[in-house]
């Protein structure tokens, strides 16, 4: 799997559980799910970004982003 792709997924995921855990917080709930979609996710960046040091920075976020959207669906 392209290494990007994990990369923006990764991303999207930990964006998407962000609610989840607020939802969980202000029911008083326990956020377990969310929290391991996070897990998920930080693991998904973590291993792109220690396969390729250097690549991803807040600079080259949007062209990452861009690229792997006019890869997979352009």
């Amino acid at each position: 799997m392209d290494l990007d792709l994990i990369f923006v997924i990764g991303c999207i995921v930990t964006a998407f559980s962000i609610p989840a855990i607020v939802s969980a917080f202000s029911d008083s709930r326990t956020p377990r799910y969310p929290a391991l979609i996070i897990l998920i996710g930080v693991l998904m960046i973590g291993y792109a970004s220690n396969e390729r040091p250097g690549a991803y920075t807040f600079d080259t976020l949007p062209d990452v982003f861009g690229k792997v959207i006019g890869r997979y669906l352009g």
